[in-house]
Parts: structure tokens; sequence; C-alpha cells
């Protein structure tokens, strides 16, 4: 054990390095040594609190690279015990399963690290990293003395982390930018003075009381309240939004009144992901009672006002307006009539009818990409779209008239509606506005029931090139690339990025009389006078790749393969290339240099891949703000900073940034269906074949020296046209937080 004069001289050494005008993960290195020093320790992790996540996160620098780990905050690993809890803990042996056991149930230790590295974890010391009451991180120090050392922490070694933790609490909150109290950030903001809150702070027992009198004495907003609260807690707030949020349906213990008792909502979002709504959310003590309760792992925790978390759980929200109501409420008359009939309604029921063709003229107006008819066990059916991406809570059908709702669209798409064992696949057609709207029908049997998916299909001709979205310098350089005679073009990214819409925008750009255009496709969704397009069939032999084949024999131009998914289509595509026709296809890959990798362990040549190629287009499909609540405002320091570090100083001269930077960001309003968001643009990565790149691919480079040689010759990476986009006020900073995995 150190000496006391030597402990003082090595919390001083901390003092001082944290100090420091600098991110923790650059002194991390040399704050490591100064802490196992102190406790006589071999390894050390401090994680911070990832804000606005419910995870932590511990950086360590080896050389250039930085290496990342994440943990859950949950009782699945010591630190994310920690976090959860906010108790200290010395675990003596963590291989112990029966120790772990008896601090939690489900507290686990990954030996995953130990068995990658030739170590062995001995005992641990772990505390939690606070600063007014809140969660910064947690610190986890590793085997007290020696590697030979039979030495355990004690409560000695308790005390003095106690010590650190203080002053790392200090650091954190200072890089995190948070709040000594729940309510500074409304002083900051000029919406308070100090005095007045320090009184109101000293004359009120409860936050549920401030919150109000803020609201009704001072005239404070909720959103303004809303926003200090998630300064504070270093958690996103979330106000009543029944179009984005709906209580999470699970077999917990949690009553209603329980809840509103402790202000609590547990909420989903529109990909069924549970948040913890609360109004005080560094309530450790509570949170465990509710992970308990719920007997899930993952979940976020929000901070929520009282009234809206009363809101949710009094739970009008999912409730439809207008013509659907009244169809449901006739649904519900028709069974309470007909005795012999309370079960269930027949497929060719008029409600019935009627229901499912609100569903699909709801999904036609609201632009939906798909719909999702969910089965529930003793449950209403869900009723979910996906527009612009992500999934809405739309309705709930009784679970009583779900199977005709399903027998009704089965038919409509000629399915067998007695086979209810497998799935089925069909088509249907519906008239909106007059247009014929094609849609792709799924049957899926679940546990629950059947469950259907409808895709509806891009209906109309082909999007123009030029309203594609793509940055000027993209535009001419795919506009070269496609006048070339012969070669091959791939269209790169995953399921829904937009790849079809891209691939019949370049065949309308170059679909003229003296061309002849083949088209093979897996369903054909666009169609276009002058093209002569071929639905595919595996199931019978008729394989993109046979097709390619049928298409060398008819005269063509120019060739499109809908998806090169194996090394036979590749190959063909390949050949068909060098054979004087430009082939346009597709790819499953995320960016355009891993595409020739991909393609090169495929097993084509090398050369011959190289010599065929003219370009790759990677693109994704990112959210645009919605122009009836867009507004500008002046860009934080902090989202100044993201942009210029995730474009590269390098780069950033391109795009002529002003000072101050304005960007753009949407508040929600009854057009966007308060999200911010309405409609869908491209970003896009376009690599051009150049005779340096070309070298790289005969040698087999590796994906970073591609990306490195294609930048130089004029790509711009999805982050970095995303950003392009952002300057340009189509969307904002959060959506190339998507694209980058950037937080």
């Amino acid at each position: 054990m150190n000496s006391e004069s030597s402990i003082q001289q090595l919390l001083t050494q901390v003092t001082r390095l944290l100090d420091q005008d600098a991110p923790l993960i650059d002194i991390y290195s040399d704050l490591e040594s100064v802490i196992l020093d102190l406790f006589s320790a071999e390894r050390l992790s401090i994680f911070q609190r990832r804000r606005q996540h419910q995870d932590l996160v511990a950086r360590f620098k080896t050389g250039t690279e930085t290496v990342e780990i994440k943990v859950p905050i949950s009782p699945m690993s010591v630190a994310g015990y920690v976090a959860l809890s906010q108790k200290s803990l010395i675990v003596s042996d963590p291989y112990n399963k029966e120790l772990l056991t008896s601090i939690h149930p489900r507290l686990q230790f990954n030996q995953h690290f130990d068995k990658s590295n030739n170590f062995k974890t001995r005992n641990i010391l772990c505390l939690p990293i606070l600063n007014a009451g809140v969660l910064m991180g947690v610190i986890q120090i590793i085997n007290k003395g020696a590697s030979n050392s039979s030495e355990e922490f004690n409560d000695g070694d308790l005390k003095l982390a106690h010590e650190l933790t203080q002053i790392l609490g200090n650091k954190f909150r200072y890089e995190l930018g948070g709040t000594n109290n729940p309510f500074d950030y409304l002083v900051h903001k000029n919406k308070l003075e100090q005095k007045s809150l320090d009184e109101l702070i000293e004359s009120s027992a409860e936050t549920k009381t401030l919150i109000q009198r803020l609201i009704s004495e001072h005239r404070i907003s909720e959103n303004h309240i809303g926003s200090a609260l998630s300064v504070h807690y270093q958690v996103p707030y979330i106000s009543f939004l029944p179009e984005k949020y709906h209580i999470f349906q699970s077999d917990s213990k949690l009553n209603e009144s329980y809840l509103k008792r402790n202000h609590v909502a547990v909420i989903a979002d529109a990909n069924d992901n549970p948040i913890v709504l609360m109004v005080e959310p560094n309530n450790a003590a509570l949170l465990m009672e509710i992970e308990s309760a719920l007997g899930i792992d993952v979940y976020e925790i929000a901070v929520g006002l009282p009234n809206h978390i009363f809101q949710y759980l009094g739970g009008n929200a999912g409730n439809t307006p207008g013509e659907m109501n009244e169809i449901l409420d006739e649904m519900t008359i028709s069974t309470e009539e007909d005795d012999e009939h309370t079960d269930e309604l027949s497929d060719d029921a008029p409600a019935i009818v009627r229901l499912v063709s609100r569903i699909l003229h709801d999904a036609k107006r609201l632009n939906a990409s798909d719909i999702h008819i969910d089965p529930e066990k003793n449950a209403p059916t869900r009723v979910r779209m996906r527009v612009d991406g992500v999934c809405r809570d739309i309705n709930q059908v009784p679970n009583s008239h779900h199977s005709a709702v399903i027998a009704r669209i089965k038919i409509m798409a000629n399915l067998n509606i007695a086979e209810k064992r497998i799935p089925q696949d069909g088509k249907l057609a519906f008239k909106a506005s007059g247009q014929l709207v094609e849609v792709r029908v799924a049957s899926v049997p679940t546990v629950a029931g059947e469950g259907v998916v409808m895709r509806l299909l891009a209906s109309g001709g082909a999007m123009p090139i030029e309203k594609m979205n793509l940055a000027q310098s993209n535009l001419e350089r795919l506009e070269s690339m496609i006048k070339k005679p012969h070669g091959i073009l791939l269209v790169v990214g995953p399921t829904g990025s937009g790849k079809t819409t891209t691939l019949h925008a370049i065949l309308g750009y170059l679909n003229t009389p003296e061309k002849k255009i083949w088209t093979a496709e897996d369903p054909v969704e666009i169609t276009q006078p002058g093209l002569q397009q071929v639905q595919v069939s595996p199931k019978i032999g008729f394989t993109f790749a046979n097709a390619l084949r049928a298409f060398l024999r008819a005269d063509p131009d120019i060739i499109l393969i809908g998806e090169m998914r194996d090394k036979e289509t590749a190959h063909a595509g390949v050949e068909a290339s060098l054979t004087g026709h430009l082939v346009l296809s597709t790819l499953h890959t995320n960016s355009a240099p891993e595409t020739i990798t991909r393609l090169l362990d495929l097993g084509l040549d090398p050369v011959n891949f190289s010599d065929a190629c003219v370009g790759i287009l990677a693109q994704r499909l990112i959210r645009t703000l919605c122009k009836s609540c867009k507004e500008q405002y002046t860009a934080s320091p902090d989202e100044e900073a993201f942009i210029r570090r995730q474009y590269g100083e390098a780069y950033i001269g391109e795009l002529n940034l002003e000072s101050p930077l304005i960007l753009n960001r949407s508040k929600g309003c009854d057009d966007c269906g308060r999200t911010g968001y309405k409609g869908r643009t491209g970003v896009h990565e376009l690599l051009g074949m150049t005779p340096e790149l070309r070298s790289l691919v005969y040698k087999e480079g590796s994906v970073s020296e591609m990306k490195q040689q294609a930048m130089q010759d004029g790509m711009r990476t999805l982050v970095q046209d995303a950003i392009f986009k952002v300057i340009k006020g189509d969307t904002d900073i959060a959506q190339v937080q998507i694209i980058s995995g950037v937080e």
C-alpha cells in the first residue's frame, strides 16, 4: 500500500492531468499509469456514459488507432451493473458464478477479453463516476498487486477510489457540458433569473411542483424545461408525441398506479425499442426495480414532464381519427348485434372490405413503402406503416377480426386462404386518385396467427437523373461514365437504399431510339417505354445469369441485371461488358471501395474486372427536413467541429463554409407528424476507375488503400456527401450521425 504522502502526490498528479485543456482520450495513457500506481493494480478501464445513450464506452489509443469497447447499462456486465445501480462494487473472483448471482441474478462476467489476451482477471474494483447525482461514467480497476499476487481490493482502496471518482466526475461533467442543477440551463438561456430559481428550489418540495410553477408562474415553455432536464441528466427529452411513441407492450408486473405514483411510463418508438420515461432519470433504485419487472436487457432512458407521462399512461395515443374509427366501431357493433358471429366477421363483410381498402389508401396517402399487419396474442392486431424508412403505429384492429382481415388481403392477392401453415407470396393492385398501385404481399405464419407484410411498389416512370439530388461533381462524373459504350457500372448499398430507382434514372437518361436496352429484374417495379424488361424466376431456373446469357443473343447495347448475387452472374456480367456492352447492376455492400474486394472474393479475375469497371456508386437514403417547419439557426461550436472532423480538414475548403455557420432544423408540425422530417433523399459515394486505382486492383490492394486512391481521384464518401446536404439545407446533423455511426 502506498504511504499517505505518496497517495496525495498521485491524486494531485491526477488533478493536474485532468486540468489540462485536452479530451480524456488524449491524456488517458498518462492518467492510466498514475491510477495504476495509486492502487498497485494491473489494468484500468474508464467508461464514459455516451450522451443521449443508454450505454458506456471506453476508448483506448493504440498507436494512431483508437479502440472502443461499448457496454450496455444493464446487469449483464460488472461495469453495466455498477452504472445501473450506481453502487460501488468489489468482486473478489469474477469467475465465481455464485458470487455474481448473489450480487444480481443476471450479473455476468465476460471472459472474452481474458481469453483473447491471455490474461486472468483475479479481482475487480468498480465504481460509478457521479456528479451532481448524475451518472457520468464508470471506473473499473483490475487485479490488485503483481500478476502472481493473492492480494485483494479492500475498504481502504474503496475509500480512495471514491475520492478519485469525485475528481473524475468534475472532469466528465465539464467534458459533457452538463449542469449542476436540473434547471441551471434555464438561467444560462436567460429564461429565468438565478435568484428566482433559488427561491423556487427552496420553496418547492419536489421536482413535479417546481416544474408546474416554472410553467404557471414564470411562463417557461415545456420544451425549454425539457431541454434543461435533458442537459442535466444527459438523456434525451421526450414530450407527448403519440405519432412517434406508444406504450410498450410487455408481460411486466408494473401496474398503472405504481407508474403514476413514481412518474414513470415505459414507452416504445416506431421500431418497438423500449424507453423508460422518467421525471428523475438519476433515481437508480427506481430504475433497478423497473428493469427487474420489465425483464428486458436493452432499453433507453429518457426524461419527461409529469403531465406528458400521465398522458402516455392515460392512453388514447393509438386511436385513429375519422373514417377509420367509424369502420372499427361498425365492426364492433356488427359482432354485438349477431350472437352467431360474435367471434369473427367474414372476409367479405362490408366493414372488413372497407377497412382493408382504408389501410391501403392511407398507406398511399402517407407515401408508405410497406404495411405491416402484425398479430398479437390476446391483444389487438397492430397495423404499422414504414414511412421515410421508419415504422409507425397507425391503428389497431380487434383481435377477433384479425383472421377476416388477413383472409380479405389473401383473396385480393390470389393466395390460398385455407393454407395458414406456410408462407405465401402474391400481388394485388388498387386504384388511388385514378392511379393503379401495385402491391407485393407476403403472408407469414407466426405463433400469434398469420402476419402480412405488403410492399407498395414504385409506380410511374423513371425519376429524371437531375432529380436524384446528386452533388454537381458526382452528376458530371456519373454522366461521363454512363456515356461510355461498354463497361460495367455497379450501384451498391443495403436493401431499401434506392438502388433500383437510381438504375432506372440512369436508364431513363440513356434510353434513346438508337439504343437497345434489356433489363432482368426481380420483380419489375418501374416500367419505361423503349425498354425490354424481363422478370426472372429462380423457382423455374430462370436466373439472372440465364437471363444475361439470353440477352447477349438478342443484340443489346445496354443490359441491366437486377443483382450480382453469385459468382456465375458476376462473371457473366464482366464478360458481357468486355465484349462491347454497357452493363448495369447492383450489389449489397457498404461502400464503393469495399465492393471491389467483395467481387474479387467471389473469384473474379482482378485484371478483367478492373478493365471492365467504369464506376461504382454507393448510396443510402436519409430523411429530409420538413419544408413546412424548417428554420435556420447558427451552428454551435460542437456542431461546426463535428462537420469539420467528419468532412476532413484536407477537403473542408470545398464547402466554402461561412462564419457564422448557418444550418437548418425542423421543430415538427402537423405536415410531418411532429417528426421534423418529410421525405428522403440519397447520399452518394461515386468511385471512378482510374489508371492508379486499376493498378491497385491488379495487386488486390486493401480497402483502405483503394479508398485513399479513390478520394485522390475525386470520390467523396457517403458521410462527406451527407454533410454537403446538411450545409445545403436538405437535412440535419442527426442524419449524418446515422450514416457515420458517430454520436
